[in-house]
């Protein structure tokens, strides 16, 4: 089944300009020819400048071990997983997993459902803290991958309820720019920290993203 795409719009780092972009509901193969043959390289070109530049490896891109391609396969055809990717200028510039069978951990919505967001990858020239000095290529492709986990939350009925956990890199981009709520650290998962988002949180991100 081919994937339904939908029309979106990033921000062009260099120019500040709004360029059209494209919101898939699915991961296909375009997504994963795009993360090896351009994503991956990307990536190792990056962590070879940091290397030279005398960086420790705790400052690498923490998801550069993650697996697209088994990662899809594994959730293929499964419909409480469904995925989603951004494109621009015929690029894969983003994706997402998600998961629709959790429970909320936040005390005023303890255990309703929520939307739980199992990866959301940026493309590496998005990345601006990876690149010092060089301005993304694109800026807002993980806004809109967010906004649209909140309107699945919305569309299920779970009111925007959403949940995730975040590697250490991105706990800035969730907490300051989403506005999420962090809970702490997991220890049964990874020891990473569980971040989660309420009905009015997710009101306050979707109305400062349409005010832009």
């Amino acid at each position: 089944m081919s994937a339904k795409t939908f029309s979106a719009y990033l921000l062009d780092g260099a120019t500040g300009q709004v360029v059209e972009a494209e919101l898939w509901d699915a991961i296909a193969e375009q997504q994963l020819s795009d993360w090896e043959n351009e994503w991956m390289p990307a990536l190792r070109a990056i962590m070879e400048r940091m290397r030279v530049a005398g960086l420790g490896r705790d400052q690498f891109p923490q998801s550069s071990h993650w697996d697209w391609r088994r990662k899809v396969e594994h959730f293929r055809g499964l419909l409480a997983n469904p995925c989603f990717s951004v494109v621009c200028q015929g690029m894969t510039q983003g994706m997402m997993i998600l998961d629709t069978l959790r429970r909320a951990r936040l005390a005023p919505q303890y255990q309703k459902p929520i939307v739980y967001v199992e990866y959301l990858e940026n493309a590496p020239w998005n990345r601006r803290h990876h690149q010092p000095g060089e301005q993304p290529r694109f800026c807002g492709v993980g806004s809109l991958l967010m906004r649209e986990a909140i309107e699945l939350s919305r569309r299920e009925g779970f009111k925007g309820r959403v949940g995730l956990h975040a590697l250490p890199q991105s706990i800035p981009f969730y907490v300051s720019h989403c506005g999420m709520v962090d809970l702490g650290t997991d220890a049964s998962y990874q020891s990473l920290r569980y971040l989660e988002m309420t009905p009015k949180q997710a009101d306050a991100f979707i109305t400062k993203g349409s005010k832009k």
